[in-house]
């Protein structure tokens, strides 16, 4: 087993909230797809749904109504547990449901494993949101927007 870890890529882990109504599966095609393409592995997935009175309920993958579920039958490394159900739910809004995955990139791993021969460590990570890159570059163009109009330009 330990030498399997050696030979994996970076895990990354996200919570996905889907407004009430709107977890339809249309998704998770796509997440088949990247799985099929051996771009990443699921290591763990889970279902949760916070109520409209605040109680968090997780949700069993064979309640829901999505065929490719199956694929991801079996998917629990015992990585996601109570605790991350019951914070993930206290994140989430009233009526909402979300996903949690925990994956491996494998894309990513003959560069992960070459680093980690060399001695190298990963000190930090993290994700940038693309709501957020928005908000940035508009705020960026909000900044320049008059001193691009004084030189001439929009």
């Amino acid at each position: 087993m330990a030498d399997e870890l050696l030979e994996m890529g970076p895990i990354d882990y996200m919570c996905v909230e889907f407004p009430d109504g709107s977890l339809r599966g249309d998704a998770f095609p796509l997440l088949l797809d990247l799985v099929d393409r051996h771009l990443i592995r699921v290591l763990d997935i889970a279902f949760v749904r916070k109520n409209h009175d605040g109680t968090v309920t997780a949700i069993e993958g064979r309640d829901l109504d999505f065929a490719e579920l199956g694929a991801f039958h079996g998917a629990a490394s015992g990585m996601l547990g109570g605790d991350d159900l019951r914070e993930a739910g206290a994140a989430l809004t009233a009526g909402s449901a979300a996903v949690l995955l925990v994956y491996e990139n494998t894309w990513a791993a003959p560069l992960a494993v070459t680093l980690r021969r060399n001695g190298a460590q990963l000190v930090a990570g993290g994700r940038i949101p693309v709501q957020a890159m928005l908000a940035a570059l508009d705020e960026t163009d909000a900044a320049f927007a008059p001193e691009v109009s004084r030189l001439g330009g929009r």
